[in-house]
């Protein structure tokens, strides 16, 4: 019977393959010692010094208090409680300060969050989908117009990548699920041109959208070219406009610290890593820490910068923004997307160091998809810590994720329980599971949704125990439905689940059919895996079979190389066919890549691997613009299969 200790570390886990794989006691101790316990050998403390309690009040419950007090509601006014909180409170985060001086945070939560209407979503990745105003790379104004075109094909919702900033270097990181910040965007999508003032560059500017334009004739994103063009030119426009009388055409906010902490703390990040030319183990031991004294210091002679980035910040903001009023006045949704981490040398950890154990990276156990587990490279918090830290910079990240979205997925929605994680000197075969207050983190992402109206969507797929599940039920937390993972009939899945194809971890129907995926792989040094592939191409044609095909389905040759012979025409009826049968699923939104919408062969991104094949980097192989022409690969010339009501009375 699996065990933990009082910090959560898990004695071993059961694994994929049926069996219980016992941690080892080194990996276990080092945990141990990374989580606190050298400072504290019995266990974390209950209420650390300086942290209030915490009150998760559910509808219904009671809300009776010990003693008299204040209570600082969210919006800032105050109301004096005497024998129990206001039943008009809103939903949110509030503070009660009891007599005595006793601090209390209360989270008034909702009940279930609202359900999605049923309809069609569509998934883009960004970076890769391009227009030709685009400088090389996907842009927020690309977002917009992906809005109106969405719209146009019958869909409510558009998916998107993870926007999170990088750190402001070359080389620059490639995957969007190793941000430097969670909580910030990243200047590579903005669309310079719309920025208030951008013509005053004149010339500079037809430069420079020239440069960045040529890019567009490349099969891959180089982000590296993209970053010198777009930052060498946002430098320059704020030389133009930091001075104007008015000031900057967005406002880069107050520059005190007690309205706008991250904004500043993210700021003199990004101006840091440019002088230092790297994220903060680069740092001068001055800057190594946002709070330290002597970090005046060693900001002297940057004030200019970090003003230049906060501008950057809110210029990036109101373009997101754009883009969800874009959407909205069409009808659409945005989908945001959250990772499980970020960067251990970005501002999100050099914001947050304190309440993470550094060193330790999350990762996943070895299976037999994995044999020598994985290492993700991602620091995980202390639970214990977070927790005394009143869980703020998971709200914090949860409301700016929110704040331009009608949907939130939550990737590896299994983490908010327990993550497996991998400490200081070891590999990804020598971790253990440490556990976390998974349903409070929940509570509070369900509390920022429904205070900004929203649905969430938790990414469930893999080893998921049964307490997430039920968890996400009881609150009325989206799960996914994969028709790659999936025997059951679609029309059978839950009303509560986002269906879908595939993943961006997984073949795109294409490039599964024709052998290009298989192809992919072997180039990449990855093993072959046949059965897998029949397996899945199995599925696709049953999918497709329930969906209507009636013609003959192309004729696959080799698992590892493209089949010659095979019909376009044919396979892009095939794949409609089988979004056919998801159109008829029981799942509220089914959401439709638009890779699989326009025949794109090859995977977004190659798990297992790094340099070995352009993960995250390999353009769509049509721009927005032409997204309606006649291809034959292109099965959205169909259209959307419309859907039909089929939500039971719950």
């Amino acid at each position: 019977m699996q065990g933990r200790d009082s910090y959560g570390i898990a004695d071993g886990w059961w694994g994929t393959d049926g069996a219980w794989h016992q941690a080892s006691e080194s990996a276990r101790s080092a945990l141990r010692e990374a989580m606190g316990g050298d400072e504290h050998p019995d266990g974390p403390p209950d209420a650390p010094p300086g942290s209030p309690s915490l009150w998760f009040l559910r509808p219904g419950e009671d809300r009776s208090i010990w003693s008299p007090g204040v209570l600082e509601l969210e919006d800032g006014t105050s109301v004096p409680v005497h024998d129990a909180l206001p039943a008009d409170l809103p939903i949110g985060t509030h503070t009660l300060r009891s007599d005595g001086d006793h601090v209390t945070r209360v989270f008034h939560l909702p009940g279930p969050i609202r359900r999605v209407d049923r309809g069609w979503g569509l998934s883009v990745q960004l970076p890769t989908t391009r227009s030709r105003a685009s400088w090389g790379h996907g842009e927020l104004a690309d977002l917009a117009t992906l809005a109106r075109w969405t719209a146009r094909h019958g869909a409510s919702v558009l998916a998107h990548n993870p926007l999170g900033s990088t750190i402001p270097m070359l080389p620059q990181q490639r995957s969007p699920y190793f941000a430097s910040s969670r909580r910030a965007l990243s200047p590579l999508y903005l669309r310079v041109e719309d920025i208030a003032g951008a013509e005053r560059l004149g010339d500079r500017l037809n430069r420079a959208a020239n440069a960045g334009r040529a890019l567009l004739d490349r099969p891959t994103i180089d982000r590296d070219e993209v970053w010198r063009i777009k930052s060498e030119a946002l430098r320059e426009l704020w030389a133009l406009v930091r001075d104007d009388p008015a000031g900057p055409p967005e406002d880069a906010g107050s520059t005190g610290t007690d309205t706008h902490p991250f904004e500043l703390d993210h700021a003199r990040f990004a101006a840091l890593a440019e002088r230092h030319g790297g994220g903060w183990s680069r740092f001068p031991p001055s800057a190594r820490h946002p709070r330290s004294p002597a970090l005046a210091e060693a900001l002297v002679g940057l004030h200019d910068d970090v003003e230049r980035w906060r501008w950057v910040q809110a210029t990036c903001d109101g373009q997101l923004a754009d883009a969800a009023e874009a959407g909205a006045r069409v009808d659409v949704e945005l989908m945001a997307d959250l990772p499980v981490g970020f960067d251990p040398d970005g501002a999100d950890a050099w914001i947050d160091q304190d309440l993470l154990a550094l060193g330790c990276r999350i990762g996943a156990p070895p299976d037999d998809l994995g044999p020598l587990g994985q290492d993700w490279g991602l620091p995980p918090y202390v639970p214990w810590r977070l927790r005394a830290a009143g869980y703020q910079p998971w709200i914090d990240t949860l409301r700016r994720l929110l704040h331009h979205s009608g949907l939130l997925r939550i990737d590896h929605v299994m983490g908010l329980f327990r993550l497996y994680c991998i400490p200081p000197g070891h590999d990804a075969l020598d971790g253990a599971y440490v556990y976390s207050h998974g349903a409070e983190l929940l509570d509070l992402a369900v509390m920022e949704a429904a205070r900004a109206g929203a649905v969430l969507v938790g990414e469930d797929l893999g080893t998921v125990e049964p307490e997430v599940r039920d968890a996400m039920a009881e609150r009325g937390v989206y799960g996914y439905a994969v028709g790659w993972f999936a025997d059951e009939d679609p029309t059978t899945w839950p009303p509560r689940t986002v269906a879908m194809l595939g993943t961006h971890d997984l073949p795109t129907a294409a490039g599964l059919w024709d052998g290009t995926d298989a192809a992919d792989r072997r180039a990449a040094g990855l093993p072959d895996s046949p059965e897998e592939d029949a397996r899945l191409r199995s599925r696709l044609a049953r999918l497709a079979a329930i969906g209507g095909w009636d013609g003959p389905a192309p004729t696959f040759t080799s698992p590892t190389a493209p089949d010659p012979d095979g019909s376009t025409v044919e396979l892009a009826a095939l794949v409609g066919a089988a979004y056919r049968a998801l159109a008829d699923a029981g799942s509220d939104l089914v959401v439709a890549s638009l890779e699989d919408a326009v025949g794109q062969t090859h995977r977004p991104n190659l798990p297992g691997t790094v340099d070995e094949h352009p993960n995250w980097s390999l353009a769509l192989p049509v721009l927005i613009e032409d997204l309606d022409r006649t291809d034959p690969r292109n099965w959205l010339r169909y259209g959307l299969p419309p859907r039909t009501e089929r939500r039971p009375q719950l």
